[in-house]
């Protein structure tokens, strides 16, 4: 087996998910990650499709389900808290918009974490700061904030849509990520009275505003988001406070709970603001180095392809890596190959885009809430199904990754 030493930048879920297959074919794996551990809750992501399959591949999925969160489906409300429209978790077969298994970020990244060890090296609370490799080199020296430089053979970027492996290694991100005109802040209220009722309740206000609340898995826990259309803003998006300000103004008069909601805000610890943007890529390598989920091909939370894409791009990675026997050059091509037309579809933004999900105006929102009223009949049902059929838009190989540890040559 070539190139034996890999380093992965990212410890989110791409990147715990590629040290899982990279370790059963039998690479030494090292993952830095800049947080001090895993970082903890975050909003749900769905497992559905073939990312599905991967984490039934991984033997989780009864762990996943365990872990997963109640929730009864997607109900639209107006300033007064009045239903509009209601799609239910079970439509279109578990595979909707809320999917039949969402499972809060943290509780995925932690269950991909402790399946690595401890197998697996970590370097928390640090970051990749410089890539160096030589044409026709055997290696890549990298330097980090804290620790002493390394060389490994490989070096995968999984660390998000601002990834620093990506600048280093593929240039700025302003010429590689496709804004979208929508920034989305992120947070979690406890005990403030709103019931759910088990919904992922959202509010639509004029401006291409959005509120919204869901469940969490914890007693009283509620998952809020803000959304809002606009053009690039110059904030600094580890600043929470400057964030928070931001989105309070951007917010204040607006109905429903969104007050509620926006003192809540106010001392959320984990309070995340950031703009929504596509990674475009011609290519996901560069010599030693390759880019894994948001990293390379993020398609925003818009698609609810996110998650799906980390976990098959880590299996294909992985997969390809074992069965060339650990030759990159070999490898690379076919991962892009594989992995190509199923980012292609999976990038593709349902119906209306970003002005479909933050419409500006009240005629917008009424006809937003008419779509929605119609997403389980015909002729809507059928557009809809194309859409969130593309997570299981792909044939998983079988590479025979064992729990003995190798791979074997792809069929």
């Amino acid at each position: 087996m070539a190139n034996q030493e890999i380093l992965i930048s990212g410890a989110g879920i791409a990147g715990p998910a590629l040290a899982y297959w990279l370790r059963r074919a039998g690479f030494a794996v090292t993952v830095v990650e800049r947080a001090p551990q895993p970082r903890p809750g975050g909003q749900t992501v769905d497992l559905r499709g073939a990312g599905r399959t991967v984490i039934e591949r991984m033997d989780l999925m009864g762990r996943a389900r365990e872990l997963s969160v109640d929730q009864r489906g997607l109900a639209l409300v107006d300033s007064s808290g009045r239903t509009t429209a209601r799609v239910p978790a079970d439509a279109f077969g578990g595979e909707g918009i809320v999917s039949e298994i969402e499972i809060l970020r943290g509780d995925l990244a932690r269950l991909l974490y402790e399946a690595t060890l401890p197998d697996t090296e970590y370097l928390f609370d640090d970051t990749v700061t410089g890539i160096a490799q030589a044409a026709g080199g055997d290696g890549v020296t990298v330097t980090f904030e804290k620790a002493a430089p390394r060389r490994f053979a490989l070096v995968v970027g999984a660390d998000g849509p601002h990834s620093a492996v990506r600048a280093l290694a593929f240039g700025p991100e302003h010429d590689l990520v496709r804004p979208l005109g929508l920034y989305t802040a992120w947070f979690t209220a406890v005990d403030h009275g709103l019931d759910l009722d088990g919904w992922y309740l959202m509010h639509n206000a004029p401006g291409g505003l959005v509120a919204s609340a869901r469940p969490g898995r914890l007693p009283g826990e509620i998952k809020a988001g803000f959304s809002f259309r606009s053009p690039p803003l110059a904030y600094d998006r580890r600043d929470p406070d400057a964030g928070r300000e931001l989105v309070a103004r951007r917010f204040a008069g607006v109905g429903w709970e969104a007050p509620r909601l926006l003192r809540a805000m106010r001392t959320a610890p984990d309070f995340f603001l950031d703009s929504m943007g596509q990674v475009r890529l011609d290519g996901w390598t560069r010599g030693r180095v390759a880019l894994l989920g948001d990293a390379g091909y993020c398609a925003t939370p818009l698609t609810g392809l996110g998650t799906s894409l980390a976990l098959v791009g880590a299996y294909v990675l992985a997969g390809e890596l074992a069965a060339a026997g650990g030759d990159h050059t070999v490898a690379f091509p076919r991962y892009d190959e594989v992995m190509r037309p199923y980012v292609t579809r999976a990038q593709e933004l349902p119906p209306g885009g970003a002005a479909g999900y933050a419409p500006s105006g009240r005629l917008g929102i009424r006809l937003r809430d008419l779509s929605m009223r119609s997403m389980t009949r015909w002729p809507m049902r059928p557009l809809l199904a194309a859409q969130f059929a593309k997570a299981g838009d792909i044939e998983l190989a079988d590479y025979g990754l064992t729990a003995t540890g190798r791979g074997r040559a792809r069929p």
